[in-house]
Parts: C-alpha cells; sequence; structure tokens
C-alpha cells in the first residue's frame, strides 16, 4: 500500500513513517498543504493521512481542493481538533474517516486497511445509481443529470447518494442527519432543509421534471416522474 502522509510536525511525520514502513507500506511526507497538493495530484496512493492544521493551506482546504479534482483516495483526518463542529467540517471536506490525537498507532493501521480495503472493493466494479436521468457514479465522485455534469461538495454528494440509494421511500430528517452527518438530528436547526434546497437548485431547477419532492411533516423523497 503506498500512503500519502501531510503533516507539518517532522518528529510526528517521522513517527508514523517509521511505524508504516515496518507494515511493508510505501509512505511519503509532505510538510505543508501546497506540497501535499501537488503530491496528491500527481501521484497514485491508496490513502492520505491528513493533518488540519497545516501551513500555506490546511487540511481541510486541501480535502475539499482533492474532491473538486476528482481524487477519489480515501482520507483519513488525523488532528488535534476533536469536537463534533470540527468532525463535520472534516466529513464535508470530503474526508472518510477522523482520527483524533493523541491516538494508538496500532488503531491507525487498522483504519488505513479499513479504508485501503473499501476503497479496492469499490474500484473492482463500476458503481452508478440512476434515478430518471440522474446519474451518481459512486466511484468517480461524479454527478450528472441528462449527461450535464454537476458540481457537488463532499456534503451534498453524500445526501443525494442517500436520497438515490433510498428512491420511492420517504426519509426523515433524522434519518438523514445519522446516515449522511451522522450525527443526532437536532429539532432546533434547519441544516437538513438547507442543504436539501441546495441540493434541488442544482438537482432539479433546469429541469422541467422534480426528482426531489417534500413530504409534509414527514420528510423527502426522490422518486422518477412515473412514480410521482
Amino acid at each position: 500500500m503506498k500512503v500519502l502522509v501531510v503533516e507539518d510536525e517532522p518528529k510526528l511525520a517521522g513517527f508514523i513513517k517509521k511505524g508504516l514502513e515496518e507494515q511493508s507500506w510505501e509512505v511519503e511526507v509532505a510538510y505543508d498543504g501546497q506540497v501535499g497538493s501537488s503530491f496528491a495530484l500527481s501521484n497514485h496512493y491508496d490513502v492520505i493521512v491528513l493533518d488540519v492544521n497545516l501551513p500555506k493551506m490546511n487540511g481541510f482546504e486541501l480535502a475539499s481542493l482533492l474532491r473538486r479534482e476528482n481524487v477519489t483516495t480515501p482520507i483519513l483526518m488525523l488532528t488535534a481538533l476533536g469536537t463534533l463542529k470540527d468532525k463535520v467540517g472534516g466529513f464535508e471536506a470530503g474526508a472518510d474517516d477522523y482520527l483524533v490525537k493523541p491516538f494508538e498507532f496500532q488503531e491507525l493501521i487498522i483504519r488505513l486497511r479499513a479504508l485501503q480495503k473499501r476503497n479496492s472493493e469499490h474500484g473492482q466494479t463500476q458503481n452508478v445509481l440512476r434515478v430518471s436521468d440522474l446519474e451518481l457514479d459512486l466511484n468517480e465522485r461524479i454527478a450528472r443529470r441528462a449527461g450535464s455534469r454537476i458540481e457537488l461538495t463532499a456534503k451534498e454528494f453524500g445526501l443525494l447518494e442517500y436520497l438515490m440509494r433510498n428512491r420511492g421511500r420517504v426519509v426523515s430528517r433524522v434519518d438523514i442527519a445519522e446516515k449522511v452527518w451522522d450525527i443526532h438530528f437536532d429539532t432546533g436547526t434547519n441544516t437538513i432543509d438547507v442543504y436539501v434546497n441546495f441540493l434541488r437548485k442544482k438537482v432539479d431547477k433546469n429541469f422541467p421534471i422534480k426528482l426531489i419532492h417534500t413530504v409534509v411533516g414527514m420528510g423527502y423523497i426522490m422518486k422518477e416522474p412515473k412514480e410521482v
């Protein structure tokens, strides 16, 4: 397995590099976000280990950049920022997993192996969801409607994937919060509604046939025209 470690603390970066090489993994290290982006965009890696507080470009910015450039390599955020807000920010930026410092090295190994295995399994077959003329390529992380590409943030992509996987079924705000955000739903916020509206503008606004529908008092449903 080939791993990119983007970490600005030389001692910690060296510790991670040595430990992973003892697992017979190939490791490259970048000490700031700009060098990390250059490495990630020009080389193939099985997993990227990414610190958040980096010089020149922080980890959230780097993860977002890589996802915009269609780099699908799994990203594990490794940082001392461990609040729920920090984790949500990491996942929204495009991270696949989040490990808080200080950490047990064996846990890092387990998580990296899980990410690599998941990624290799996904890459074995084409993995595309379809509802009407809307397509979601889970391998390339690209959405298209009627052949036109739709630019989505990481969280919008996750929300659309959840709606498409549950086509024809009403999903509540609680369902969405738990499955897409991995948090318990706070009835005092309208975050889910805001993101659904963002998604509608991108997926439905310029098309005569709408696919995302509100079920008053219950939640949302994605249906093909013939099912509406």
